[in-house]
């Protein structure tokens, strides 16, 4: 060991610790959601008394009061500031995360192991928004989420179609033709799988991109890189060591913001589910009462429902509050079954 591997190490802590830190920020944020007050005196102390009886070595028990009395100082402050918090699916440098910034850059993104931790965290009030992935231009549908959303009441308020760039991630200094295995989420391993095999690299499932390069930075396995966000590199303390690695330039993800109330304001999108029955004619009458009325229809999605049975999901320009809006939906109600307006919002392309 010499200096200049001492002080990776050293650089590598101090990356665990930052992130560790904003993840604990983020726990206080949640926790006002629950508490009637911001300071729990008796809370406090006992946390410092812990923390000191497991100083031990090097650390002085004073120095961990002192610490942690500021980390308190600044939860607090956190806490007052009556943040709108936004879950997302996926570790944070995610894609999830950045879009929620593009809709919103006042938001706090909360990460959720699963798509269904979101649609239970705003049902709950944990969280006042979430965010969810529904298509990929290359990728296609996320037939996960839009199960969900079929059975969940929560109305969709705003959306974002965000470009997606993939980065190749490493440890910081390590030599590039060593690297052999290369993790991400599938679908990101599918949308640079021409890159992955241009350079005789092998793909490893993992649940998240962005969770790809954190168990990077904490694992350190040999011979590994990542597929993720230039922001996850930041995150991470990663370097980048080429950008823009996916297959096609047009690599776009669409995501919907869902909420446990619906948005006040007019929008200019609408989202409606409805079921036919597996009969000839059926879905044709109701695309027929968009085409009559002169709506432009930007999305159809079908799924199996049963026997003899389909979901759809439709999404087309338009807003709620406009008269022939009113009565096209009104007759798609009588025409179909399971008819429910999803949300009328607002779209925003990045």
């Amino acid at each position: 060991m010499d200096l200049k591997e001492i002080r990776d190490n050293i650089d590598t802590i101090d990356s665990k610790i930052l992130f560790l830190l904003y993840e604990r920020m983020e726990q206080s944020v949640l926790a006002r959601r629950f508490k009637t007050e911001t300071r729990d005196t008796e809370r406090e102390e006992e946390i410092l008394a812990g923390l000191e009886k497991r100083a031990d070595g090097l650390i002085n028990p004073t120095f961990i009061r002192d610490l942690y009395k500021q980390i308190m100082k600044e939860s607090r402050k956190l806490q007052d500031n009556g943040f709108k918090i936004i879950g997302f699916q996926g570790e944070h440098g995610a894609n999830s995360e950045i879009a929620s910034w593009e809709w919103d850059d006042s938001v706090v993104p909360a990460p959720c192991r699963k798509f269904s931790d979101i649609f239970k965290g705003v049902q709950g009030g944990c969280f006042d928004f979430g965010i969810i992935p529904v298509e990929n231009t290359l990728g296609g549908v996320v037939g996960q989420v839009n199960d969900l959303l079929i059975n969940s009441p929560l109305p969709i308020v705003g959306a974002v179609e965000l470009t997606v760039h993939h980065c190749l991630l490493t440890l910081p200094g390590t030599n590039h033709r060593e690297i052999r295995r290369v993790y991400s989420h599938p679908q990101a391993l599918a949308q640079c799988r021409e890159f992955l095999e241009r350079n005789s690299l092998e793909p490893v499932n993992w649940y998240d991109t962005a969770g790809a390069a954190r168990m990077l930075m904490e694992d350190r396995p040999p011979a590994s890189a990542a597929i993720a966000t230039r922001f996850a590199a930041q995150l991470y303390n990663l370097e980048i060591i080429k950008e823009q690695i996916e297959d096609h330039a047009s690599n776009k993800t669409r995501f919907l913001i869902l909420s446990g109330k619906e948005m006040e304001a007019d929008g200019s999108k609408c989202s409606i589910t409805f079921s036919t029955e597996h009969r000839s004619g059926t879905l044709f009458q109701v695309l027929k009462l968009f085409a009559d009325t002169g709506l432009n229809l930007t999305r159809i999605e079908s799924f199996p429902a049963g026997l003899g049975s389909f979901n759809f999901f439709l999404d087309f320009l338009g807003s709620d509050k406009d008269p022939k809006v009113i009565k096209a939906l009104g007759e798609v109600e009588k025409t179909s079954n399971n008819y429910r307006l999803m949300g009328c919002y607002h779209e925003k392309k990045c």
